[in-house]
């Protein structure tokens, strides 16, 4: 029941229980399923916005997370549950994580002037990597290989439950070559910050620039700054074609031996001079990740004391 006592409001067979957020194409509840087989089930409600429903390219990059993600099953990708239709309304619904998105965290800690240890940090991003490396290897049901690229990893992306756990999210603007996704040559997808040099020279997607947008991450974590600044989009684009940041050991001082070099690597300008695999780049990371307290444990009790949940 509602506050003032009455029932949820409905959507089909959902209770929509609170608006987690808000773009310009969709909408996102926390809604619980009030009948059929997922009957008490709480799941996150994503709802194309209705403005959108006669618009093709709108509803083609809606859907295209539910059918990527029906195929991905894996710990650290957020899970689909099913897709369907309320009158003219697309939804997808999926698994709800309880906790912030990797965004919210980074922009408290900056807030707060507080570095995340760099054990929670390679935690973080390797399992990252874990859930890209299955996604870039992932086959269909008859073991074709679906070549996915998922374009847009980023801090906003990725979502760090009550728990601990690691989940990558929002597949919907993923390019599967094996399901028709092939590069129209001139879209930017993603968001600027986080793409890797070679997407702003509309060069063929790979996994490498999942790779580079892992990679920002942990520069991000890790420093507790951006790692490419603009004063303007085009200026922006400018210093992510030039793909030079200042060296991660200039923002703090506790960093393991080598990490930097890694780092370094990870965000070579040249795409053939970096780790050419999400296997490879956590493997490099492995070294310097101590797992005795990079942990699932430890990023639930930061998460809780950040925002005192």
């Amino acid at each position: 029941m509602s506050e003032a006592g009455r029932p949820p409001p409905r959507f089909g067979r959902f209770e929509i229980l609170q608006l987690l957020g808000r773009g310009g194409m969709a909408e996102v509840y926390k809604a619980r399923v009030a009948e059929g087989t997922l009957l008490g089930e709480i799941v996150a409600l994503k709802r194309l916005a209705p403005k959108l429903a006669a618009d093709s390219e709108a509803v083609d990059l809606f859907t295209v997370e539910a059918d990527v993600s029906r195929l991905l099953k894996h710990p650290n990708i957020v899970e689909v549950l099913e897709t369907g239709l309320v009158g003219e309304t697309i939804y997808v619904a999926m698994e709800y994580v309880d906790g912030r998105d990797l965004g919210l965290i980074l922009a408290r800690c900056r807030e707060r002037k507080i570095f995340l240890p760099v054990p929670f940090a390679l935690f973080i991003v390797r399992r990252i990597l874990d859930a890209l490396g299955y996604a870039h290897e992932a086959r269909g049901p008859t073991g074709l290989h679906l070549h996915i690229v998922h374009c847009d990893v980023s801090p906003s992306n990725l979502f760090i439950s009550r728990l601990g756990e690691i989940k990558l999210g929002d597949f919907g603007i993923a390019k599967v070559r094996s399901l028709g996704g092939e590069d129209d040559g001139g879209t930017l997808w993603g968001k600027l910050s986080y793409l890797a040099p070679e997407q702003l020279d509309r060069a063929p997607l790979t996994p490498r620039v999942d790779l580079w947008g892992a990679a920002v991450i942990l520069y991000e974590i890790l420093a507790n700054r951006r790692a490419f600044h603009g004063k303007n989009p085009e200026e922006l684009q400018e210093v992510v074609r030039k793909g030079t940041v200042p060296p991660v050991e200039q923002s703090r001082s506790d960093l393991p031996s080598g990490l930097a070099d890694v780092i370094a690597r990870a965000l070579a300008r040249d795409p053939e001079e970096r780790y050419q695999t999400a296997a490879e780049f956590s493997e490099a990371l492995r070294p310097f990740h101590d797992e005795m307290i990079g942990g699932a444990l430890g990023i639930a009790s930061v998460v809780r004391g950040l925002f005192r949940t």
